[in-house]
């Protein structure tokens, strides 16, 4: 274990929130969507094609590790065909809306009270999340009463730099003023939170990953974090109170000044 650790930064998809497929939900946001932009086919349809723009975004996303603000993600890649002036004001509620049409999202059950907990043991908090979205995060977090616990919240939408560019993690813990290697990392896929944690220097990686995913494909190489958790509650069991880690700390001083 890192007594050193200062601050936690923790993903958000697949780690504090889960997917869950509403197919009614996700109708309705894609209905939304067509309203919005005036199209003349099927809401079906018409997110159809925007999926398969947006999977080509994501490719050179990820190829680049370059994320685009809302307005270029919809007049470049999204809606080129579209006048950019009729577009760009409508960009934000267009990411909004799509993001719904993949499902609903909720936060673990037990994310309020991990949150809870480790704010009181003296952790300092933050969200560090690849994202297209600016608002959804922000709203989320104010809406389920846990934004006074993440003073640091860092977005890929925002900043323009999408993991494992290191310097989306550098630029949270300069963010939150502490130093890389007093600062965790939390998140759930291996090949992009591990490496990119390690690059910026953050003293510790977990990963939070299904016992079934962990067994049918697990981390090797420098993909490998120091904890794997199955659940968002393990990390109580990881992080004690920061007290208890000063009094071991000057236990430990006091042990190694007196004279043999």
């Amino acid at each position: 274990m890192n007594h050193d650790i200062e601050a936690i930064f923790i993903d958000v998809g697949n780690t504090l929130r889960v997917l869950v497929e509403d197919k009614p939900y996700q109708a309705q946001a894609r209905r939304q969507i067509a309203t919005l932009v005036g199209a003349q086919e099927s809401p079906e349809s018409f997110c159809e094609r925007l999926d398969e723009r947006y999977k080509v975004y994501r490719k050179w996303a990820f190829e680049t590790l370059v994320e685009a603000s809302e307005k270029e993600l919809w007049t470049r890649w999204m809606l080129p065909d579209c006048p950019p002036d009729q577009i760009a004001p409508l960009s934000g509620e267009l990411t909004f809306l799509y993001r719904k049409t993949m499902g609903r999202r909720f936060a673990r059950p037990d994310a309020e009270q991990v949150v809870v907990e480790l704010n009181k043991r003296g952790y300092c908090l933050g969200i560090l999340s690849n994202t297209i979205t600016e608002r959804e995060i922000p709203e989320w977090l104010e809406e389920d009463g846990l934004s006074k616990y993440f003073p640091t919240v860092v977005l890929s939408s925002i900043f323009g730099r999408r993991k494992p560019d290191p310097a989306i993690y550098l630029e949270a813990a300069r963010r939150a003023a502490v130093d890389p290697a007093r600062s965790a990392y939390v998140g759930d896929n291996p090949s992009r939170d591990v490496p990119g944690s390690r690059r910026a220097g953050f003293g510790m990686v977990i990963i939070m990953i299904e016992p079934a995913d962990s067994q049918k494909e697990a981390p090797t190489g420098e993909s490998i974090p120091d904890l794997i958790i199955h659940e968002f509650s393990e990390l109580l069991d990881i992080f004690p109170a920061r007290q208890i880690l000063r009094d071991i700390s000057q236990s430990s001083s006091r042990d190694t000044s007196r004279p043999t």
